[in-house]
């Protein structure tokens, strides 16, 4: 999460009414809690728009609960099968979701909400921002889960059989307090345990593994003003980038760039009046006529003036 967006969260939408810091509950939600979904269209102004470029929208709803002061801050997700999606949040928590599909394969939901604290290795719960500020989330293929956190720089690793958390191996690199490795996915092609890490501030990547370390890897070109914030591996070599970048004239802007190792293949760039916010997450579901479906989520960083913003994107390689 990038330092202007939360200093700066009054201007974040003009339309919007005065932020206010949103109270976070020492209560665990425990399985079970309401996530209330309203459908939100592409474009207000234009409720008939239904792509953007070459990528189809498939649904977007608006998040809330009102069961529990934690649903705020998701800041990364991972997908796994069914529809099942793990989130973590700027505070610490960890999120279990089911997504919910109409009969056209459309979002429409979000249920089966489950959130609990993250923990650090001597099993004890993440207290506070600086312990527990996580940015980026990674479900490697044996189940385990690994998550990169800002302000005190740092990966572990939790069992996919349960227990603390161990450190995984973590660039060799200085990092800004909020500008640490907000992207984060598994790296299949590089091995079963490996996973790709990418900076916000200077878009720089690295190739790592559990049981190595971390190799530099190429820096993903980007205008200055924007960070690097999640990344998704997706087939035939090709992989997904989420830029976001903030202004006090234009709100959010996002782009989605899918490139291969040498060209950039698709793009889809998000402003207003589209249904845009501070978007940190990314996930992607590959099927069987070869379309991706891609998932955006945004994280309202506790303040009444942002949502949580969950879309989804249909998008067909040409070739």
């Amino acid at each position: 999460m990038r330092r202007g967006l939360v200093l700066a969260a009054a201007l974040l939408l003009s339309a919007c009414a005065q932020p206010g810091a949103l109270p976070v509950s020492p209560v665990p939600a425990g399985p079970g809690f309401t996530i209330a979904a309203t459908a939100v269209p592409l474009n207000v102004q234009d409720p008939a728009q239904d792509r953007v470029g070459d990528f189809r929208y498939a649904g977007g709803l608006a998040l809330s609960s009102p069961d529990t002061a934690r649903f705020h801050g998701l800041s990364d997700m991972a997908l796994g099968v069914g529809g099942d999606l793990t989130a973590v949040t700027d505070e610490g928590d960890l999120l279990k979701a089911r997504l919910v599909l109409d009969k056209a394969g459309r979002l429409v939901g979000l249920a089966d909400g489950r959130i609990t604290a993250l923990t650090n290795p001597e099993g004890k719960p993440l207290q506070g921002k600086l312990e527990g500020d996580s940015e980026g989330v990674a479900l490697l293929a044996n189940g385990d889960m690994l998550v990169s956190f800002e302000q005190r720089h740092r990966v572990w690793l939790y069992p996919a059989a349960g227990g603390p958390p161990r450190p995984a191996p973590m660039p060799d690199a200085t990092f800004p307090d909020n500008g640490g490795l907000e992207a984060l996915a598994p790296d299949p092609a590089a091995g079963p345990d490996a996973y790709v890490a990418g900076a916000e501030e200077s878009g720089q990547t690295w190739t790592c593994r559990v049981s190595a370390t971390c190799v530099v890897g190429p820096a993903i070109a980007k205008p200055p003003e924007f960070g690097l914030v999640a990344v998704t591996r997706l087939p035939q070599g090709r992989t997904a980038w989420l830029l976001r970048a903030w202004d006090p004239a234009r709100g959010s802007r996002v782009s989605l760039v899918v490139r291969d190792a040498t060209t950039e293949i698709a793009r889809m760039d998000f402003a207003r009046p589209l249904a845009v916010d501070n978007f940190e997450a990314l996930a992607a579901v590959p099927t069987k006529d070869g379309t991706i479906r891609f998932y955006l989520l945004s994280d309202d960083n506790f303040q009444s003036s942002q949502r949580t913003l969950l879309l989804a994107f249909d998008w067909k390689p040409r070739s």
